[in-house]
């Protein structure tokens, strides 16, 4: 299995695998990195970053987190990760996790989600409305654009604290937004 950065995390990795032992869960390759399942659905996941070691949770949004240890990454909408520095990190917090998986097991033989969140609930920036008045032919070419992309797009927009890099935002992604692309989408 490949993972990013896996040498430098060996030993937290075998430290999680001692701590999600006994879960029942099935542990399977998946993008590159051990994801645990219970009945073929993901419910955690291992992951080493540059900083960090992560146990991810699939439908994380939904536990109720009393430790204050969950940590959402980027614009995900459900996931949320544990962080750890180092094989005794994981030790030391053995029984806080089991009882988060415990949870996470839970809300997944439940069937939890997330409900998904719509077009609507992201705030449009002014100056996206300006630039829609000012040029039609944009505004169509943005909602012809799909429910995701428009999302991504509505969501990088609004991220920029100041007006001038929103609308400079905007004016760099005209034309991918014209040739129909979303916001991450190469040509």
């Amino acid at each position: 299995m490949e993972m990013a950065y896996r040498a430098r995390w060996e030993a937290e990795m075998a430290a999680m695998r001692r701590v999600l032992a006994g879960f029942g869960m099935h542990e399977e390759c998946k993008w590159g990195k051990p994801t645990y399942t219970v009945n073929g659905r993901n419910v955690v996941i291992m992951q080493g970053f540059k900083e960090y070691f992560a146990l991810g949770f699939f439908q994380g949004a939904l536990l109720k987190d009393p430790g204050k240890v969950l940590v959402q990454l980027g614009q995900v909408h459900a996931g949320r990760v544990m962080k750890f520095t180092s094989a005794k990190d994981i030790r030391a917090k053995a029984r806080t996790i089991k009882a988060y998986v415990r949870e996470a097991i839970a809300v997944e033989q439940a069937g939890l989600r997330m409900a998904p969140k719509k077009t609507s609930d992201y705030p449009v920036p002014e100056e996206l409305t300006a630039r829609f008045r000012k040029d039609p032919r944009f505004k169509r070419a943005f909602e012809a654009l799909t429910p995701g992309r428009q999302r991504g797009y509505l969501y990088h927009f609004a991220a920029a604290r100041q007006s001038a890099t929103r609308a400079a935002r905007i004016d760099r992604a005209m034309r991918a937004i014209f040739e129909g692309r979303g916001f991450l989408e190469r040509r």
